[in-house]
């Protein structure tokens, strides 16, 4: 670990975060949730919200792919996504879900202002981020896509987006790194 320049535990969660939570609408797999876990533990994300009926840690399931991670990231539990992005707003954050939906930005061509707060809200596995939620935020970004199937795992999804808006924040990246 020495060797990899990672964070201790302690270190992480004294770490200055990126400002971006990730809010989780009705996942359904557990190693879906571990997954987005250990990607916002890569990236110093702020926090990931659960709602619905999104599993909560601890578990053996979450664990499994989150490899220690809900023990560094910070995360808060909803009833409803409706009330996470409700409180986010009250927050001043700028919320965008993650959805296939007319006038979405290609993820390509999101900005926004790295200085404000930022919710990312990615949705279920088949019936993807609910109607009322996406009217609730501020607008959709979707990934382009090439394929018939147009549509991509949620915790692939999670890497691709996160990792984009991580990258394109000015100077995170410095090439002294």
């Amino acid at each position: 670990m020495d060797e990899l320049n990672r964070l201790s535990v302690d270190q992480f969660r004294q770490s200055e975060k990126v400002p971006v939570v990730v809010v989780l609408d009705n996942i359904r797999s557990m190693h879906n949730v571990g997954s987005v876990f250990r990607t916002c533990d890569a990236f110093l994300l702020q926090c990931v919200y659960l709602c619905g009926y999104t599993p909560q840690p601890p578990h053996r399931d979450i664990n499994k792919t989150a490899l220690g991670a809900t023990e560094t990231v910070e995360w808060k539990y909803f009833d409803t996504t409706i009330a996470a992005v409700e409180q986010l707003k009250e927050q001043g954050y700028s919320i965008w879900a993650i959805e296939q939906v007319q006038d979405s930005v290609p993820l390509h061509q999101f900005t926004y202002d790295a200085e404000k707060p930022l919710a990312i809200v990615f949705g279920n596995e088949v019936e993807g981020v609910d109607a009322d939620v996406v009217k609730a935020c501020h607008g959709s970004i979707e990934i382009p896509q090439l394929g018939m199937k147009h549509s991509l795992n949620i915790s692939v999804a999670a890497g691709i987006v996160l990792w984009e808006l991580v990258r394109s924040r000015k100077n995170l990246f410095s090439s002294d790194k």
